[in-house]
């Protein structure tokens, strides 16, 4: 077992006796549960891990008209309540200010626990650079497509309900790994979770959602490249799928099939790359959906 799996599984058994998230929780195959409701004295209320990586459903202070998060106002239903997420890299605070119908305010500074990721150093390798010509003259184009579909706004309610796995089956790679070249450069994090499964393996909607994207082409990276806004701002990426099964502007339900794994795009073999963002913030997928079930 590697030292960060052990330190992920100790920080794990703290969370699971109901005490505060650890600061050294790492990543591991099992995530930290969703934490009961918790009150401050300010009046919000938060349910989820405030962690690297972490999503919470917070409640606003009664009366409150308006929210804003570090500083960048956020939805609230009427009942008060808004989703908030911290990036991989997010920092050691976080700001969340709730303006009141009489324009008093009320702020709260949120402590986020940072994790231990998994790190391999290849330092006698040297960074490969993808292959420019091509890349250069197609990428800009698949970017902005993505860009449009995680701008849109939907009527999807799915960020209200527990998440489900699309797929089961063993995680290849965890979200937040990195590689380290030669000479220190570094490659980019791993943005989501990789379930290795065979080609021809039903997807499944993890939760409500629109379809914001259904790529008609193989993108270059992503390949066969489905996404599904469930409201709020957060929204979930498919990639390397074999056959997407939606359409774009469907309205799919928890547990809906909606595609097939695959190995369209850059990939070595065939499975599942979830990932998930809220606005500009991309998150965990384990600590979204939970342990990874046993797989069928």
């Amino acid at each position: 077992m590697s030292l960060v799996l052990r330190a992920s599984l100790g920080a794990l058994a703290v969370v699971m006796l109901g005490t505060a998230v650890a600061p050294s929780l790492g990543q591991g195959p099992q995530a930290a549960p969703r934490q009961a409701q918790q009150r401050t004295a300010s009046g919000f209320s938060f349910t989820g891990p405030m962690i690297q990586g972490g999503m919470v459903i917070g409640t606003a202070p009664r009366g409150t008209g308006m929210v804003a998060f570090n500083g960048a106002s956020i939805p609230i239903t009427p009942d008060g309540r808004f989703v908030i997420a911290f990036d991989r890299d997010a920092g050691p605070t976080a700001e969340l200010v709730a303006t009141l119908g009489n324009g008093t305010q009320r702020r709260e500074t949120l402590t986020i626990a940072k994790r231990a990721w998994d790190i391999s150093r290849l330092d006698t390798l040297p960074k490969v650079p993808v292959p420019q010509a091509q890349y250069d003259k197609v990428r800009p184009g698949e970017v902005a497509l993505i860009n449009a579909a995680r701008g849109m706004q939907t009527d999807a309610q799915g960020w209200k309900q527990s998440f489900l796995w699309p797929v089961t089956g063993r995680i290849s790679t965890l979200f937040g790994s990195q590689r380290i070249y030669k000479n220190g450069e570094a490659g980019s994090y791993h943005s989501g979770v990789d379930i290795a499964r065979p080609t021809g393996t039903v997807v499944l909607a993890p939760a409500d959602g629109v379809v914001i994207l259904a790529a008609d082409h193989p993108f270059t990276l992503e390949g066969n490249l489905l996404m599904i806004d469930h409201g709020m701002g957060l929204n979930s990426a498919f990639m390397h799928l074999s056959r997407i099964d939606v359409k774009l502007g469907a309205h799919v339900k928890r547990g809906q099939p909606i595609g097939l794994v695959g190995m369209s795009g850059r990939a070595t073999g065939p499975h599942l790359h979830w990932g998930m963002k809220w606005r500009d913030s991309r998150i965990d997928p384990l600590l979204i959906a939970g342990p990874m079930p046993v797989a069928d």
